[in-house]
């Protein structure tokens, strides 16, 4: 697999672009998650 990925930097870079796009779409519904109590963010206690 990382010979693939070492000869083709094209899908080495679009596999790395899909994994931080989930990251970042993770991330932006935890911030919206209105969850106990109505909260608008997670760790809003803190």
């Amino acid at each position: 697999m990382r010979k693939l990925l070492n000869d083709h930097p094209g899908l080495s870079f679009a596999l790395k672009t899909v994994c931080y796009a989930a990251i970042i779409l993770f991330l932006i519904y935890l911030y919206s998650y209105r969850g106990v109590a109505g909260a608008h963010f997670i760790y809003n206690e803190f």
